[in-house]
């Protein structure tokens, strides 16, 4: 098993999204790297420096991490600072937040053709991950308890090949 943490945008539709995957074995939904004390939602919304960021468990041997930094990319504006559909703040900005260097050259190789795709510098933040607090319950698969909830995401796009 492998890990990423991926910030794009309200963590209800990432995580949502990555959980419908075949290989995903593990979603949870938190804040990460901001300032080193545990925040609250509120905190965050009131601009604590946390991204609202979904931890990824994966089996690489059903799903690679680059097929799912790939799909990532398809559910966010890589472009866009501080926002992502309706929601806009410091805490919606985009990351790829990674524990084991490892990873860092599948990372970056994706990272790199997605700006040149873009055809600018992605506003997505690459990094190693400082830190990662775990929100609160109610969160946690949010739009599986509430499935009227809000998504900027488009769920269609599991649909498509890649």
């Amino acid at each position: 098993m492998q890990t990423i943490y991926l910030a794009g945008g309200c963590f209800w539709g990432v995580q949502s999204f990555f959980d419908q995957m075949d290989g995903v074995i593990h979603t949870e939904v938190g804040y990460a790297n901001g300032p080193d004390k545990p925040p609250s939602y509120g905190d965050v919304c009131e601009g604590s420096g946390h991204a609202e960021t979904v931890k990824i468990d994966y089996d690489p041997s059903i799903l690679s991490l680059a097929k799912i930094l790939d799909y990532y990319f398809a559910i966010i504006d890589p472009t866009s600072v501080n926002r992502q559909g309706n929601d806009r703040g410091i805490q919606y900005r985009t990351g790829i937040y990674y524990t084991d260097a490892s990873q860092l050259p599948a990372i970056s190789a994706v990272y790199s053709a997605q700006e040149e795709r873009a055809g600018s510098k992605l506003a997505v933040e690459l990094e190693p991950l400082r830190n990662f607090f775990s929100a609160e319950e109610y969160h946690q698969k949010y739009l599986e308890k509430n499935p009227g909830g809000y998504c900027h995401v488009d769920m269609s796009i599991l649909s498509r090949p890649f």
